[in-house]
């Protein structure tokens, strides 16, 4: 059976070397949202974040992944087939684990956290990717010396806009903004926002209306309100908010580390992943979404959620547990926000969840 263009399917990253499967796809049930593997290929070691792009193959839709090896790489997947199937060359990033990637000016960028860096790698026009050209190297370090020694890029995406970069990275308490040439490749500094010392931002969030970013800190279970200026490219830190109860992570809890922030459709609500803590925490954004408010949480329906994606209906969340294996989903009840449990599936050494 083959594809239509990657319609109602779902594509998990696991890591092969904890003993996944590589790159999963799984067909999506209109009704319930539940998952049903259709194939897996190990093709690309460790693909621990995916991201979709289309291409002029027959297919049309590629799937892209970062292969978060020591000498990373990044590859190409046409998925027109159940078996996703290896497209051009897989591309050394000329950095250290990757471990997030996004599409950007006809461009894949991958934040590479082992070495502290973001690399441009160009996108042919079947969808396969071109040799790195730019690798932007971080500078920097933070207070927790056994996390922060020096620059970890852990994401990269452009803003809602589409004129700017941003990359967050752990180890310098920071997220940079930078411009890229779709023609070059170059990204060319803009500026760099500081957030609070020893916080270890993570991934952030854009609200929809885009005016607003929402920055998931790892090193403290905290989310950083930014405000977001596309005009000038300019990101502004205006509060911090608890994602977890008081004494729920470190004291007499045991230590958790934030790991995805999602925000609904409609702006109402932010979602987190908390490692550790094995939840998902639902918070509630007041008109202005700059306020948001801890309501409650809620067990992720594994251990270790790595990764959180709302379906694109925006009925539905999906956590990623690597550590007990699966893939959980949850209906979105509309008016609270709150995730009611409604399957999983088997996934070992789950990563990371997208949709076609």
């Amino acid at each position: 059976m083959d594809s239509n263009n990657g319609a109602g399917r779902a594509f998990i990253g696991s890591f092969t070397s904890a003993g996944g499967r590589g790159i999963t796809v799984a067909a999506v049930a209109g009704e319930t949202g539940a998952l049903t593997v259709l194939g897996t290929t190990d093709a690309v070691p460790d693909p621990s974040y995916l991201a979709l792009g289309r291409g002029s193959g027959p297919g049309g839709a590629v799937l892209y992944a970062v292969s978060e090896t020591e000498k990373g790489a990044a590859a190409a997947l046409d998925i027109s087939h159940d078996v996703p199937r290896p497209l051009g060359e897989v591309r050394p990033v000329d950095g250290d684990g990757p471990t997030h990637l996004a599409l950007a000016g006809g461009h894949v960028l991958t934040a590479n956290y082992g070495s502290g860096s973001v690399t441009v790698l160009p996108v042919l026009a079947d969808g396969s990717l071109g040799a790195a050209g730019c690798v932007y190297a971080h500078e920097g370090s933070g207070p927790v010396t056994e996390r922060q020694e020096g620059p970890h890029a852990h994401q990269v995406l452009p803003d809602p806009s589409g004129n700017w970069v941003l990359s967050v990275d752990l180890g310098t308490d920071s997220v940079r903004v930078c411009a890229l040439d779709p023609g070059t490749g170059e990204l060319r500094p803009h500026g760099e926002t500081a957030l609070r010392p020893g916080t270890g931002p993570r991934h952030l969030a854009f609200h929809p209306a885009g005016g607003h970013a929402y920055v998931l800190n790892e090193l403290e279970p905290t989310v950083t309100v930014c405000r977001w200026d596309a005009a000038a490219g300019v990101l502004e830190a205006v509060g911090e908010t608890p994602v977890l109860p008081a004494g729920a992570s470190g004291g007499d809890g045991p230590a958790s580390y934030a790991s995805e922030v999602v925000v609904a459709h409609d702006g109402r609500f932010l979602w987190v992943a908390n490692r550790g803590h094995d939840s998902i925490s639902v918070l509630a954004l007041d008109a202005t979404g700059e306020r948001p408010a801890l309501v409650t949480t809620v067990s992720c329906g594994g251990h270790w959620p790595r990764d959180l994606a709302l379906d694109p209906t925006g009925r539905r969340l999906y956590a990623a547990n690597e550590r007990s294996g699966n893939v959980s989903w949850f209906s979105v009840d509309p008016e609270t926000g709150v995730p009611v449990p409604a399957g999983s599936l088997e996934v070992p050494a789950a990563s990371c969840v997208v949709f076609a």
